[in-house]
């Protein structure tokens, strides 16, 4: 099971579709390149055969995707809890205060819509994981390279 928001799903969707449009340019310019004689030595014909099970292989991977996505959409209804789909902004607790300087916002997405430049992390994250299932306010342990760190969530949209 593929856990997606609903606008990450319809990403995938979109993918999925131009490749199997992709999938007819690169068929018709493999009969092309066919018409030209030795393939052997054809370096074109190869590249292009790369680029066809690059794009098959894609396909393949999408529809599978897609095929066991679970979408979770709050509706617009009152977010009590973290959750996929939820962006929640946290602080660090440091030596038992909290700093507000030092405030995060995460996004919670399923591992194919993960932008971690962007605040979009995994449910699957140490930080998502830590974060799934807790409320406003709450204290949250997270075991990080620089070690245990302590977040309070601020805010749950």
């Amino acid at each position: 099971m593929e856990y997606l928001t609903k606008q990450g799903l319809e990403k995938l969707k979109q993918e999925l579709a131009e490749r199997k449009k992709k999938r007819q340019d690169i068929a018709k310019r493999l009969e092309e390149v066919k018409a030209l004689g030795d393939l052997s030595e054809n370096v074109e014909y190869a590249q292009t055969k790369d680029e066809q099970s690059f794009n098959e292989g894609r396909i393949a991977e999408l529809e599978n995707i897609v095929s066991r996505a679970r979408v979770y959409d709050h509706n617009g209804s009152q977010i009590n809890q973290v959750g996929i789909g939820s962006t929640v902004i946290v602080v660090l607790k440091v030596g038992g205060k909290i700093n507000k300087k030092l405030n995060q916002e995460f996004s919670i997405v399923g591992s194919q819509e993960v932008e971690p430049m962007k605040g979009r992390i995994s449910l699957e994250s140490p930080i998502g994981k830590a974060l799934m299932g807790h409320k406003l306010n709450d204290e949250v342990g997270v075991d990080t390279p620089k070690g245990r760190q302590k977040y309070v969530i601020i805010k749950i949209s």
